[in-house]
């Protein structure tokens, strides 16, 4: 049974007479009349309003690269049409024509949905669940958003597929050899090998072997940053940290950019189900939690931009009063802040294993979705850590694959892991604990792919191969500050340090670096408790050091000069 089977009265609600009074006050524009079959929004289309239908109806399609057509629904009198991709100002993911006596609609363009949504909290609540749900919508259905064409397997349509999965973009894989359609595809358009992966957008428009950049840029979901504007907050990393850092910055008042190199979620994003985060007794995946987060950032005017790359963070101001920071990226582009807030995070260590480059991506991965599950379903596979993350992929792979390897390096799971993964680990009886023990080669070539990992005793020395095409790693966490080089102090380990005083007339603040208006927080500052429920609280706690930062540096700021009086 489809979402829309069991949720459809909350996907496409109806507004009354008196919601639809106070709607209007909110609207970007006067009401129009639409003729009967005119478009109102397409495909791709960016900027795209939602509209609210006062006379007639409006139906809505959703189509995919291949042109392939469903219908979605027909919204009447007291209904709007959009998703979550009308509240962030990004392309369109489906096409609404009047209905067969047209329609009178009411627009409201991203700014005025958001002011709809904060000024009416009861209308606010039905607009947010719809848009949510009808996302949810599009990626659980067929024909909606980009074909991918490849060889499943491959590194990188996992890559790809992973991308846009976890930024929760709608997409579907065809078989470049063994699916009918995909090898017409790949004929049709003269494709060689190496051109592989294909990614159709929803415009048609095909891309051979696309980055994650080119992805997004075909998609419209980065959005034209403008170097001249000076943002009060920049948050650098989209993970549990710099999103709550974006909602309560921004519910407050001042203007936030967050600006991410893959995806929303960060590390925790990655984790198939998180259960001991307050608030959620039945657990809930990291990448729901972030999408959640995602949208309430949105929801109170936050811009978030990925994948964007920071290469550099310029310390530097043009004047003292000033302190202007500036963030690096790209081909010399850069973008302006008063204040930034560096939650970089850190990322999996890549261990000594001999031939680990030859199958990163295309047999070694380094977090456990959905793409990835389906791609071992039913076989053998090994997964090296000890830590919560690493406790909780092996729950969610194990139904999933006939045998799983659990290597750790420690005599057990008890000095890192939670008590409640420990016990529910115990319980799965395909799963086999390998302790004081290290995968130290992998076995294979580029065209078989992964065919065995090679294990070690720590102990005794002795080694032996087991057969598998699957390895997960999740060893460890080097900080991701490679970016900061010069700019703030770092401890031995590369995290930032916090506490330090940063100039003279400032305060000296818990969670500011050595470098006036910028702040660490979550995994990448030294001392943090490595939790997603820690990470969120020192997001929200940076806030308030954020207005103590901007009120003493107004303070400081020198008066502008007066012009001269005459006698």
């Amino acid at each position: 049974m489809s979402l829309v089977d069991t949720r459809r009265h909350q996907m496409f609600p109806q507004l009354d007479c008196t919601q639809v009074g106070t709607a209007r006050r909110f609207a970007s524009d006067a009401p129009r009349r639409f003729a009967p079959g005119e478009m109102l929004f397409d495909v791709g289309e960016q900027h795209a309003p939602v509209w609210l239908v006062l006379e007639g109806a409006i139906a809505v399609v959703r189509r995919d690269g291949l042109g392939r057509e469903k219908p979605v629904v027909v919204h009447h009198a007291g209904q709007f049409t959009g998703e979550v991709s009308q509240l962030a100002g990004r392309a369109s993911l489906a096409a609404g024509r009047a209905g067969p006596h047209g329609c009178t609609a009411l627009p409201f363009d991203a700014a005025h949905l958001r002011a709809l949504m904060v000024g009416s909290a009861e209308i606010g609540e039905v607009v947010m669940r719809a848009l949510i749900l009808r996302r949810v919508g599009l990626i659980e259905g067929d024909a909606a958003g980009s074909v991918l064409v490849g060889r499943p397997g491959e590194a990188a349509l996992t890559r790809l597929q992973g991308f846009l999965t976890r930024n929760g973009y709608p997409n579907t894989v065809v078989d470049a050899e063994g699916d009918a359609e995909g090898r017409a595809l790949v004929e049709r358009l003269g494709i060689l090998p190496e051109d592989l992966p294909l990614m159709v957008c929803p415009d048609g428009t095909v891309l051979k072997r696309p980055s994650d950049g080119e992805a997004a840029q075909c998609l419209g979901m980065t959005p034209e940053l403008d170097p001249d504007r000076r943002y009060d907050v920049a948050v650098v990393g989209a993970g549990p940290a710099g999103l709550a850092t974006a909602v309560y910055a921004a519910s407050e008042g001042l203007s936030v950019l967050v600006l991410d190199q893959r995806a929303i979620g960060g590390q925790a994003g990655a984790s198939s189900r998180i259960e001991n985060y307050l608030g959620f007794p039945t657990g809930i995946s990291g990448m729901a939690l972030a999408g959640r987060a995602y949208n309430q950032a949105l929801k109170f005017g936050a811009e978030l931009a990925i994948p964007v790359d920071i290469a550099r963070l310029d310390c530097t101001a043009a004047h003292p009063a000033d302190r202007r920071l500036r963030l690096e990226y790209g081909a010399g582009r850069s973008v302006q802040a008063r204040t930034v807030v560096i939650a970089s995070g850190a990322r999996y260590r890549r261990p000594r294993i001999e031939n680990l480059a030859l199958f990163e991506g295309a047999g070694v991965s380094y977090w456990a979705s959905p793409v990835e599950a389906r791609l071992c379903e039913g076989e053998e596979v090994a997964l090296v850590g000890g830590g919560n993350s690493a406790g909780q992929a092996v729950v969610f792979l194990a139904p999933k694959v006939r045998r799983l390897h659990l290597v750790v390096r420690g005599p057990g799971l008890e000095a890192s892991m939670s008590r409640y993964l420990i016990e529910r680990i115990a319980a799965l009886p395909n799963v086999e604990l390998h302790v004081r023990t290290e995968i130290v080669a992998l076995e294979g070539d580029a065209a078989a792919g992964l065919q065995a990992a090679t294990f070690r005793d720590r102990d005794t020395g002795e080694t032996h191969a087991c057969p598998l095409h699957h390895v997960f790693l999740f060893v460890g966490a080097d900080p991701n500050t490679g970016w900061l080089a010069g700019c703030v102090a770092l401890d031995e380990a590369g995290f930032v340090v916090t506490g330090r005083p940063c100039g003279r007339g400032l305060p000296t603040l818990p969670l500011q670096t050595d470098r006036a208006g910028v702040f660490a927080i979550g995994d990448v500052r030294a001392g943090s408790t490595k939790r997603v429920a820690a990470a969120v609280g020192e997001g929200a706690a940076v806030v308030a050091q954020i207005h103590q930062y901007l009120a003493a540096t107004a303070a400081a700021a020198p008066l502008p000069a007066q012009p001269m009086t005459a006698p």
